[in-house]
């Protein structure tokens, strides 16, 4: 039995699902351009720097979920999936995708992005498993604060340990494992499984990779 495990922000997509929400809400008129978008650029810059504050930003990310009625955020969403995440899926990633699900491999996407927003993005590549960042729901509405612990860097690690576990499997059940990241800030994880592969990664990736002996791969 194989795990493979995707990250999706700049992996199987060839953009950031987290950016793009935000900017594709500033472009609706849902936030206030001037506000919003100097703090998305920021704390992507940080993300990609690794010196993000998790908690700061998923404050920021997802505090417009509580102000706007489900049905509502539902329809954006979907019109966000067709606008801005879909001309990010190339046949490379889907292709990838494709050839570990044929070869009976238990797949998930790993990120750090809320699963509000990546859920369908995860069913749209067929992939049936998402570990995914969690936004709290009070029955009603979103609250705008996150659930758990934030799926990023080493808590990457402790969520897909913990849905292994509600699935009755650990680390050694697998007689392969495989993780499929861009970004430095997965060098937990990537550490963690047996078969680590950086797919277009920024540098600090890169010359890890490079110095360890990771395969690196594109797929744009």
């Amino acid at each position: 039995m194989k795990l493979v495990l995707f990250d999706l922000d700049n992996t199987l997509l060839a953009g950031d699902s987290d950016f793009e929400w935000a900017q594709f809400l500033i472009s609706k008129g849902v936030l206030d351009r001037e506000v919003h978008e100097a703090k998305n650029l920021e704390f992507y810059e940080h993300y990609k720097a690794g010196t993000l504050d998790i908690h700061a930003f998923l404050d920021f990310q997802l505090a417009p979920l509580a102000r706007h009625p489900r049905a509502e955020l539902d329809a954006w969403r979907g019109q966000f999936v067709e606008q801005r995440i879909k001309p990010l899926i190339g046949a490379p990633a889907r292709a990838l995708v494709q050839r570990h699900v044929d070869d009976n491999g238990i797949a998930a996407i790993v990120t750090a992005t809320n699963s509000f927003v990546t859920g369908p993005i995860a069913r749209e590549f067929g992939i049936p498993h998402l570990i995914a960042t969690i936004p709290a729901w009070d029955g009603a509405r979103f609250t705008g604060k996150a659930r758990g612990t934030p799926a990023f860097k080493a808590g990457k690690i402790e969520r897909v340990e913990a849905w292994l576990e509600s699935l009755g499997w650990w680390w050694g059940s697998f007689e392969e494992s495989w993780f499929y990241s861009d970004s430095h800030n997965d060098l937990p994880l990537m550490a963690k499984v047996g078969n680590p592969v950086a797919v277009d990664p920024d540098d600090t990736l890169r010359a890890h990779a490079r110095e360890i002996g990771w395969p690196v791969i594109s797929l744009r």
